[in-house]
């Protein structure tokens, strides 16, 4: 089982006890991009608190493969959380988030719309509980792989 800090703890409790809405998404977050933002943006319009899950480094090695991540841990976290849309962000060594989800119980999960119904980790959890699932639409051709596609085609032709 996950162990969230205990200031996390509290700010849950608080977020709870005032009725606010927990939302909860999580990814790699390895080269932040449009997609990313909208997919932010969108999260934290749907409740009053948006935490985000942020695979580690390690988690990011054994999903992608050894050269990624681009940017570590420590960068991916400063840049998101420099968003204004995300209000805690949390890493995890695990390779999905299943556990995370389970210590927060959020009342929001949201994914990218890549995601088919029953595909998303955590949403039996969540909708057991009374939470909902949403699915963010993507925008086309924003991805961390294509833009390191781009980058090697233009590295190529110099």
């Amino acid at each position: 089982m996950f162990k969230l800090n205990s200031n996390i703890e509290k700010k849950l409790e608080e977020l709870r006890r005032a009725g606010k809405k927990l939302v909860f998404t999580n990814g790699c977050f390895d080269i932040i991009h449009a997609g990313h933002i909208k997919l932010l943006k969108e999260a934290r319009a749907l409740g009053d608190f948006l935490i985000v899950g942020l695979n580690s480094d390690n988690s990011v090695k054994r999903l992608k493969g050894a050269n990624r991540p681009i940017n570590d841990e420590m960068k991916r976290r400063d840049v998101l959380e420099a968003i204004r849309y995300v209000d805690e962000l949390i890493i995890f060594e695990e390779d999905t988030p299943l556990e995370l989800i389970l210590a927060l119980k959020p009342d929001v999960l949201v994914k990218g719309s890549d995601y088919g119904k029953g595909e998303i980790v955590g949403e039996k959890e969540v909708t057991s509980w009374g939470g909902k699932v949403v699915r963010v639409n993507l925008l086309q051709g924003e991805s961390t792989t294509s833009l390191i596609i781009k980058c090697d085609e233009r590295i190529t032709e110099i």
